[in-house]
């Protein structure tokens, strides 16, 4: 698998449980504040690194990738 490849999949995967860690977070707040805010930063930092993989990856040379 090229390093292109890598950094795509990598990146939505940080995305994607970015997304469910910030759900879980604001849903645990009700009952626990601190414990809710800890799990939903968290998410937002995995997304925050997500878009930056995504970044990085437009900034590559394409170059030709065979299947």
């Amino acid at each position: 698998m090229s390093t292109a490849k890598r950094i795509q999949k990598w990146s939505w995967i940080l995305i994607y449980l970015g997304m469910v860690l910030l759900a879980l977070g604001l849903s645990v707040q009700r009952s626990d504040a601190a414990l809710g805010w800890g799990i939903a930063a968290s998410g937002i930092a995995l997304i925050w690194v997500g878009i930056v993989l995504i970044w990085v990856r437009s900034r590559m040379k394409n170059t030709k990738e065979t299947p």
